[in-house]
């Protein structure tokens, strides 16, 4: 190795590092790390050790758009110079330090994590996005770190997160919805932080979790979902206030408008409010009966009273697949559906809602998951011969 190097060259860093112009020693800068990039993976831990020592000397007076250059050209290499790196990543300016920051696996732990404990939040950011970061440094970067910190290690897959970490996104995540989203479709999340974040998101975001979730993840965050709403059924949290959803659709009605495509396109806008609202208003039911069966998670109830609403199966399938907070459903629950729909005559249905309504002002109100019997081909309800489960 060392016969690659030119007594031409060895003499022209002489000269530089003895007080050569600024242009000379960006240049001898480039010759050294050119040729070090032409054998990096041959060279044994001796000649890597000779090319630091002469780089660390060449960039001692160098401009930081050279600095720059140079750690662009190491930041990739496995077999980098280590102090010229560590160098670089402590410097000031973003530029220099940054591509090492975010892709040299030259730098040690502890260096990193001085750095993140003492930079500015564009090294922050650089070190956010590394493809590996164990739990102490991601702890440093969300104390330290701004909302772009944060989001880059929610997006971050080989990021690692502490309870204490966790427990930090999610309180960022309450005022930051493009957090939440990332942070709910992570393959790693842990199932409570998941429920917590579904249960603290605002519905829209939940509904974007929900649908953006890769395949692995999407049975886990049903079933958040589906804890969530149980939660939120139990203790009654999420109270709304259908005022405003009855008297639009009051009028709606009047006008002839309140059509089964106008609830059609209620359930694609997922605007459960007037959804629940138009059920009660054409099953002649109030809307305290209707609307524990959309929170409920077996759909069958709300097949009844959508047949009893005399809305068509295309928009009681569009309902069972948006309604909050499950926004989807299997294959099975939405076929048993179906068959549930079909085999069901309107009076019977509009019956079966009636008794539900009935008891559901009655003292002794029933919870929606107790199993309410009829025959699909009675009049209204019947023993437990035939079972449909709310």
């Amino acid at each position: 190795m060392e016969g690659n190097l030119s007594s031409a060259l060895f003499t022209d860093l002489e000269v530089a590092m003895k007080g050569g112009s600024a242009q000379r020693r960006v240049e001898i800068l480039r010759k050294v790390t050119d040729l070090f990039l032409s054998d990096a993976d041959r060279l044994n831990d001796e000649q890597i050790h000779l090319f630091d020592g002469l780089l660390l000397k060449l960039t001692e007076r160098i401009e930081s758009r050279a600095l720059a250059q140079l750690s662009s050209s190491l930041a990739h290499v496995q077999s980098a110079p280590r102090e010229i790196v560590r160098q670089l990543a402590y410097h000031d300016e973003i530029i220099v330090a940054g591509p090492v920051l975010a892709h040299s696996t030259r730098l040690a732990a502890s260096d990193l994590v001085a750095i993140a404990d003492s930079k500015s939040q564009a090294h922050l950011l650089a070190i956010s996005g590394r493809p590996a970061l164990n739990e102490a440094l991601t702890d440093i970067l969300l104390k330290r770190g701004d909302s772009a910190v944060s989001l880059n290690l929610a997006k971050n897959a080989g990021a690692r997160f502490s309870e204490a970490g966790y427990a930090s996104l999610l309180q960022k995540a309450e005022s930051d919805d493009g957090l939440a989203e990332n942070l709910g479709v992570r393959l790693d999340i842990p199932f409570e932080v998941l429920k917590q974040l579904l249960a603290k998101a605002a519905e829209a975001v939940r509904n974007r979790i929900v649908k953006a979730a890769p395949p692995e993840l999407r049975d886990m965050v049903q079933a958040a979902v589906a804890s969530v709403a149980h939660q939120f059924t139990n203790q009654e949290s999420r109270r709304v206030d259908y005022t405003a959803a009855e008297n639009a659709l009051i009028a709606l009605n009047r006008a002839g408008n309140l059509t089964d495509s106008a609830v059609n396109r209620f359930a694609i806008e997922r605007n459960d409010s007037h959804v629940v609202a138009a059920i009660a208003l054409l099953a002649a039911v109030t809307i305290d009966a209707i609307e524990p069966l959309m929170t409920n998670a077996k759909p069958h109830g709300l097949v009844v009273a959508c047949r009893a609403a005399k809305l068509s199966w295309s928009t009681t399938g569009m309902i069972l697949r948006n309604r909050w907070p499950y926004r989807g459903i299997s294959k099975a629950d939405l076929a048993e559906g179906e068959k549930i729909f079909q085999d069901l005559s309107l009076s019977a249905a509009q019956r079966t809602i009636r008794f539900w309504a009935a008891r559901s002002t009655a003292k002794n109100k029933p919870n929606p998951s107790e199993i309410m019997q009829f025959s699909p081909q009675s009049t209204g309800p019947t023993t437990a011969s035939r079972e449909l489960a709310y």
